[in-house]
């Protein structure tokens, strides 16, 4: 029997994202200095800290190096940011064993290949609109929303809603 999407969702106690193309539409800007630029979503960072707020484990796992990146999720309160990763699924695996967690208790949202092997591993699997194809086959979930567009915000908020832990107008803690 078929498992629907909605119900995988009801473990969900992490979030592994990718970087780039996910948290961002994909470009980087490369100065003469060779320091990078990335461009990423309000939306989609308050919707990261909100999930950090509730409780939820929030990390990144991307093959790419930046300060940038790490100082991103330093803002938004995401502690384990594990970027310049070769083997993204060595990374996941001590990832799990560091928080206590299983497979099926995370959500990972990757567009490219390099995350396949984590899209296959994970609980549920997520990506933006804009992945690549290979990427959108396996996926549980294709979120409307391309790459650093709010892709991030979308999967975040139907977890928190599924588990209740949305914004509820009553209950506004900042």
């Amino acid at each position: 029997m078929m498992i629907n999407y909605k119900e995988k969702l009801q473990p969900v106690r992490a979030f592994v994202f990718d970087f780039d193309g996910v948290m961002t539409n994909g470009d980087v800007w490369v100065y003469a200095d060779r320091e990078t630029v990335r461009c990423g979503n309000i939306k989609d960072g308050f919707a990261v800290q909100y999930a950090v707020k509730k409780g939820y484990t929030v990390a990144v796992i991307s093959g790419a190096t930046s300060a940038s990146i790490d100082n991103r999720m330093a803002m938004l309160g995401v502690t384990q940011c594990y970027t310049g990763c070769g083997d993204k699924i060595k990374t996941y695996e001590k990832f799990l064993a560091d928080n206590g967690l299983r497979d099926e208790e995370v959500l990972c949202m990757g567009d490219d290949l390099p995350d396949y092997p984590l899209l296959q591993r994970a609980g549920v699997s997520a990506c933006p609109a804009d992945a690549a194809v290979e990427i959108k086959e396996i996926a549980d979930y294709i979120s409307p929303y391309e790459g650093g567009k709010g892709c991030v915000r979308d999967i975040i908020e139907q977890v928190l809603r599924l588990h209740g832990q949305w914004f509820h107008p009553d209950a506004v803690v900042w």
